[in-house]
């Protein structure tokens, strides 16, 4: 399969990536410390990004934000009962209620050479299917205690193989991954 599978997120230092809620007010309050004009890599990310996957509950707060933040960028909404797009949303956004194999097969054969996963039960199910290639993970310097966590159980250990670590002066600090698959158990 030519298609890679990347991530993209943030955390809370504990790993959790909303409030038990699905609030991520903690995350808009510390982007507030980003100085003007730094996206710690996003833009650079989204540059070769082909599709975005994503679930229900993250499209579901995507919605909150003005405007649309993913320009025409397809994005793919995975939900297993379906869901109705409001007509709000660009024709760029589908529903798809396929198994993350099913998709990225699908997609592969489409031409996609990269897809954005994004969503903690999302990024779950192609990691736990074996299909996440590349993990950044920005850490924010907040303990939240509880809440939704990124990772969650696994059929067997994910060996990963540390690519770059970069510190940003305002207290995020970024780590790249890249999936071994090969020396996985």
């Amino acid at each position: 399969m030519t298609t890679q599978c990347a991530v993209f997120i943030a955390t809370s230092l504990d790993g959790f990536i909303a409030r038990e809620d699905g609030s991520i007010d903690w995350l808009n309050d510390a982007n507030q410390t980003v100085p003007p004009g730094e996206d710690c890599g996003y833009g650079e990310f989204m540059a070769d990004v082909d599709v975005l996957v994503m679930g229900r509950n993250t499209f579901e707060q995507v919605l909150t934000f003005t405007p649309w933040p993913y320009g025409s960028t397809p994005v793919m909404v995975m939900s297993r009962k379906g869901i109705e797009l409001p007509p709000s949303v660009p024709a760029s956004v589908s529903v798809s209620n396929e198994s993350p194999a099913a998709l990225i097969e699908r997609l592969s054969r489409q031409g996609v050479q990269k897809v954005y996963l994004d969503g903690g039960q999302t990024i779950q199910s192609f990691l736990a299917a074996g299909l996440v290639n590349h993990i950044t993970v920005t850490s924010i310097p907040v303990l939240l205690g509880k809440g939704k966590p990124l990772f969650g159980s696994l059929p067997a250990d994910v060996k990963l193989q540390h690519k770059n670590t970069k510190a940003y002066p305002f207290g995020f600090v970024q780590s790249e991954y890249i999936v071994n698959h090969h020396n996985s158990q």
